[in-house]
């Protein structure tokens, strides 16, 4: 009898023994899946902010290459009317060339908008509203100046160009510290792996 009831202690030791190595190694593996799928989750986090600061950065550049481009332009019309001391005629084709221009700084704009956030979508509509106001000063120079030769009444046209380079600058700091917040926010998702 006392064999009987060792061997059944033994069989039920074993038995537990075994329950319980299969309990633990199923609890390792549920930590181990819990800790690969945050790891998972991560570098997803990671990739996703690099691939936006990509879109960013992008919307950004295309957004001030049409505003330099169409600022180029209009300056140039704006240099050669004050210049001029004689009635100059109207280069409407020239006008209309920097309004399609503006066009397309104010499309590149709308993507700078989108992609955000709310402080670089409001400095880019800033920066449209000032150019717009330069763009116009310089097209009503053109035509004061098609009709009576003012080459000194383009102070209020200079101070608007003034007010534009600095409206660049809150842009670009904007967009800058973003762009830098969102390279910081990687690498602490990257460091938290």
């Amino acid at each position: 009898m006392t064999t009987v009831v060792v061997a059944v202690v033994s069989v039920m030791g074993t038995v537990m023994g075994a329950a319980l190595t299969a309990y633990v190694a199923a609890r390792a593996e549920q930590r181990r899946e819990a800790a690969q799928s945050r790891l998972q989750v991560n570098e997803l986090r990671v990739e996703h902010q690099r691939w936006r600061r990509e879109r960013r950065q992008t919307a950004y550049l295309s957004f001030l290459e049409a505003l330099g481009t169409t600022d180029r332009d209009n300056q140039s019309l704006f240099h050669e009317l004050r210049a001029g001391r004689s009635p100059v005629s109207l280069d409407t084709t020239r006008i209309a060339d920097i309004r399609l221009k503006f066009k397309d700084a104010e499309a590149a704009a709308l993507v700078v908008m989108l992609e955000g956030p709310g402080t670089v979508a409001e400095a880019a509509q800033d920066h449209v509203d000032r150019l717009s106001s330069l763009v116009q000063g310089v097209r009503e120079y053109a035509e004061a100046s098609a009709v009576n030769g003012l080459a000194d009444a383009g102070d209020t046209v200079h101070e608007t160009g003034m007010a534009f380079i600095a409206q660049r600058k809150a842009f670009l700091g904007r967009a800058r510290d973003v762009l830098d917040e969102s390279v910081a926010h990687g690498h602490r998702l990257h460091e938290a792996r």
